[in-house]
């Protein structure tokens, strides 16, 4: 579900970027009027009240800039009026006017208000679901890792167990042949089937183990039940061998500092916090904004001639709304505005304490990225310690495996010829079989700690060649891996 989340922030990104999108008004309209005149000028043709008709049809388009906070906005209103009046000169008369507005923030909201402050929010967010979703990614192949040398490890104790279980059965035959030829007493067989009814139980131990982190594994790699891999037995490819590789620790310390994604998220919470501030900072500046208008206005229809103040017309000259529109662009009257609007709250008591308490937080937050430093730097050299001294119990446990494997062959020789007993066979023999497991479970241990420090120096990825492509483009993350299964 995790990897949803980039694209939940796309969304939010484009949500908040759409305040900048160009709006586009349109207004078509109707409007009738009678009127009961009360004077002499509001007479109608024929004396009677004057009658108006007006159809409106208006457009505009308006944005917000995203550089410096202005806006601007451009509208052509147009109207058709037909009028029954003595006094009108055009009739229909069409009137066009083309406007536009720019308002240009000079100090509060110029370097930053509150949409450009939420999409640098939205767009950290966004990145730092990214990082999450590769840490989440390391988190989850360093589990794939370790549960796969646990099944491996588990194989293996299956195997050292039924090594055993044969070693045990071969003494238990070796010793009724000796009954039969009656070189041993039927009571001295007792102690080796007692010891082979023991490793059987060891064995089915083993294997029950085999079975629990073969799910465990299958857990973590297969999609469902429908997958052919949960039905099927994994044969594990890599094998645990063991080679001690060299660990500065100090540069182990530097890639953390430099890859780890918790110290990037801590970046991303002061970079935010950051710009949270800078914009209640801004927001304490006074109001100061240049307004700048500008319109033109034509006018145009039928004109009418009249004889004098309210006299009859006596000619007519043919007209429409080209007349308007040319008069609009031939700029016959033209009209402009300049005027700078400036506001200061009397008392910013709020605005501080705003301040106030984002440069608290900013500073929390980067402490906290001071303290995951610290933890950074401890995690990754315990690890690294960890790592050198499980190696070194690797070696000593491969030098007691070795010399156990002597020591039984040693027995297994004197007890041939009489000089040893069943007892110190068996107990050869179990010490050999708890040699191979500790060498088995020390080398895991190796494996494990070494996962352990590439996870938490973030270098696991690289390791694997694997690579989490960016869903900048407002699809999922995805990746694409390169190498082997156990790593």
């Amino acid at each position: 579900m995790q990897r949803l989340n980039p694209e939940i922030n796309d969304i939010a990104i484009a949500s908040v970027s759409s305040v900048y999108n160009p709006s586009l008004t349109s207004t078509v309209g109707q409007a009738a009027t009678n009127g009961t005149p009360t004077s002499q000028l509001q007479l109608g043709a024929g004396g009677v009240g004057t009658n108006t008709r007006q159809l409106t049809y208006n457009g505009g388009i308006a944005q917000n800039l995203t550089k410096g906070g202005g806006s601007y906005q451009v509208t052509l209103n147009n109207g058709r009026g037909t009028s029954n009046s003595n006094n009108v000169l055009f009739n229909p008369q069409f009137a066009s006017t083309w406007s536009g507005i720019f308002t240009q923030p000079l100090l509060r909201n110029f370097r930053i208000d509150s949409n450009r402050q939420q999409l640098v929010v939205a767009k950290i967010n966004r990145d730092i679901s990214d990082v999450q979703l590769r840490s989440i990614i390391t988190n989850t192949l360093s589990n794939v890792r370790n549960a796969y040398w646990d099944y491996v490890f588990a194989l293996q104790a299956v195997e050292v167990a039924q090594k055993s279980l044969e070693l045990a059965s071969k003494l238990v035959q070796d010793n009724q042949t000796r009954v039969e030829v009656g070189t041993m007493a039927p009571i001295d067989v007792v102690q080796a089937q007692s010891e082979q009814a023991t490793r059987r139980q060891a064995l089915v131990t083993a294997q029950a183990t085999q079975r629990t982190t073969e799910l465990a594994l299958k857990r973590l790699i297969v999609s469902g039940t429908q997958d052919p891999n949960w039905s099927a037995q994994l044969d594990p490819t890599d094998r645990p061998d063991f080679r001690a590789e060299p660990i500065d620790i100090e540069a182990a310390i530097r890639r953390a500092l430099s890859e780890r994604t918790d110290l990037e998220i801590a970046k991303q919470n002061i970079a935010s916090n950051d710009v949270t501030l800078k914009y209640l900072q801004d927001q304490m500046k006074p109001q100061a904004d240049l307004q700048a208008t500008y319109g033109l206005s034509g006018i145009g229809g039928t004109h009418l001639q009249r004889s004098g103040l309210l006299g009859d017309q006596f000619t007519t000259i043919p007209g429409g709304i080209a007349d308007a529109f040319s008069s609009l662009f031939r700029n016959q009257y033209p009209r402009w505005t300049l005027q700078m609007n400036i506001a200061y709250p009397l008392g910013l008591s709020s605005q501080q304490a705003s301040v106030a308490r984002a440069r608290v937080q900013l500073s929390q937050v980067q402490a906290q990225m001071k303290q995951i430093e610290l933890q950074v730097a401890t995690d990754v050299t315990n690890a690294a310690l960890t790592a050198q001294s499980t190696a070194e119990a690797v070696q000593a446990s491969q030098a007691a495996r070795e010399l156990s494997q002597k020591k039984l062959e040693a027995e297994q020789s004197k007890f041939e010829v009489g000089m040893s007993t069943n007892y110190f066979v068996v107990q050869a023999q179990r010490d050999l079989a708890d040699a191979q497991n500790s060498e088995l479970r020390q080398i895991l241990n190796y494996r494990k700690s070494l996962v352990e420090l590439e996870r938490l120096q973030q270098t696991t990825l690289q390791n694997l060649n694997i690579t989490v492509i960016n869903a900048a483009g407002g699809g999922a993350a995805g990746t694409a891996t390169r190498g082997a299964t156990g790593g």
